[in-house]
């Protein structure tokens, strides 16, 4: 792993490839890449003049590995024990200080098929086969990590070492959760399955039905309450209880509608995001739903689409559309308090609350941070160099004085907040 704690030398190598555009600004003036773009792409591409308020600054950049370069990921950097923990898809996994980059432990997964010379060759080039990371998350002294061949681990959250491995039916998608003793995931396979989480073993697991056509995410589950709590590919808020697994609940949130299977696309992909006994979801094809934790009561719902999670701040929920349009509404009764259509089809993460902002991060490596009462767009940071390879793929992760954000090649960067 190479850390820059100078942001500087750390744009170096794109600084060479601007100096190749005719000319390059945020305002969105026209770059090499652009020639190869079509009119849609261009009017996408081609921002509105910012009057900025603030600029950004890099406090320390590096690279974690490979990233998850062009495959479909989730994978979040997260804060916790005063390190940052990152991965990247190939198996490194890696803690940080989050106040220099440096880091201060890594474990790699990546696996080899065998002991030959051709393996002893083949380490000296590369990690070995991909572990294809899905999702990582931290419980106290525990690192969990999901793997896409339904392998999950612990590792220990101060040396990186393993403590257990176990392995589960169908693809893990979305970071496990813990919580009451156990480590839960969700699987592409419609299954639902926990762990102990000291030991691995398997605890219990529950089917669930899955469509003829679904997206490639699944939703990351949430334990409140004496339950697990997570959205199904067939639209469905489902709570099951966490000692036995049984389902206490079912909620339909939405239902199939139209002639062909892909216009029936109901996910549930967003992770449920609890606040006062009250869970809200959204769904893929249209459907925000504020639910009530103890009955399953549908309380509001409202017609935004999203496969992205829904954020809070205090009495604010936000959204970001299938479109990249963000919205900010009333946690209470679901009444839009303003949208933001500036950023259209730039295929913008979720949106981050920091601050007196929100912050996303879109297809071609910027970030955008908008004003969390009125959303208007207010600054703006180019950490891809106009690139789709480094795009910012993930929401960044809010750390109190900045702002950890990574790419799609495994560029992780910290930026300083106004105060």
């Amino acid at each position: 792993m190479l850390t820059k704690t100078c942001g500087q030398c750390g744009r170096i190598t794109r600084a060479i490839g601007l100096a190749l555009t005719l000319s390059v600004t945020l305002s969105g003036c026209s770059t090499i890449s652009d020639w190869f773009a079509d009119d849609e792409e261009l009017e996408i591409r081609r921002l509105a003049p910012l009057d900025a308020e603030f600029e950004p600054q890099i406090n320390w950049e590096t690279e974690v590995g490979d990233g998850v370069e062009d495959y479909f990921s989730r994978l979040r950097p997260v804060y916790a024990n005063d390190k940052l923990y990152v991965a990247d898809r190939r198996g490194l996994i890696a803690a940080l200080d989050p106040k220099t980059g440096r880091t201060q432990w890594e474990h790699d997964l990546a696996i080899f098929k065998d002991e030959g010379m051709l393996s002893f060759i083949t380490r000296m080039w590369s990690r070995g086969e991909s572990a294809k990371v899905a999702g990582i998350s931290v419980d106290g002294d525990q690192v969990f990590v999901g793997t896409e061949d339904g392998v999950i681990l612990s590792l220990n959250a101060d040396t990186g070492e393993i403590n257990w491995s176990n392995t589960v039916a169908g693809e893990i998608l979305a970071a496990p959760v813990s919580g009451e003793h156990l480590v839960v995931v969700n699987t592409g396979a419609g299954t639902l399955v926990a762990l102990d989480a000291q030991t691995g073993e398997e605890r219990w697991i529950q089917e669930g039905d899955v469509p003829p056509l679904s997206l490639r995410g699944i939703s990351r589950p949430a334990i409140s309450n004496g339950g697990v709590i997570v959205g199904t590919a067939s639209g469905k808020i489902q709570v099951n209880i966490v000692d036995s697994g049984l389902v206490a609940w079912e909620t339909a949130i939405t239902s199939p509608a139209g002639a062909t299977e892909l216009e029936r696309i109901v996910d549930i992909d967003a992770a449920p995001l609890m606040y006062g006994g009250t869970i809200y979801t959204i769904s893929y094809n249209g459907t925000l739903a504020a639910v009530e934790l103890r009955s399953g009561r549908v309380i509001w719902k409202r017609e935004y689409g999203s496969y992205r999670n829904v954020t809070l701040d205090g009495t604010t929920l936000y959204v970001v559309d299938n479109n990249s349009h963000v919205y900010a509404l009333d946690r209470r009764n679901g009444i839009e308090l303003w949208s933001q259509t500036g950023l259209k089809k730039r295929v913008l993460t979720a949106a981050e609350p920091a601050g007196d902002y929100l912050v996303v991060g879109d297809k071609w490596g910027l970030l955008h941070w908008l004003n969390k009462e009125t959303g208007k767009i207010v600054a703006r940071y180019d950490l891809g160099g106009d690139d789709e390879d480094e795009s910012v793929y993930v929401s960044p992760v809010y750390i109190g004085d900045a702002l950890i954000a990574i790419t799609r090649e495994g560029e992780v960067a910290s930026i300083s907040m106004p105060e």
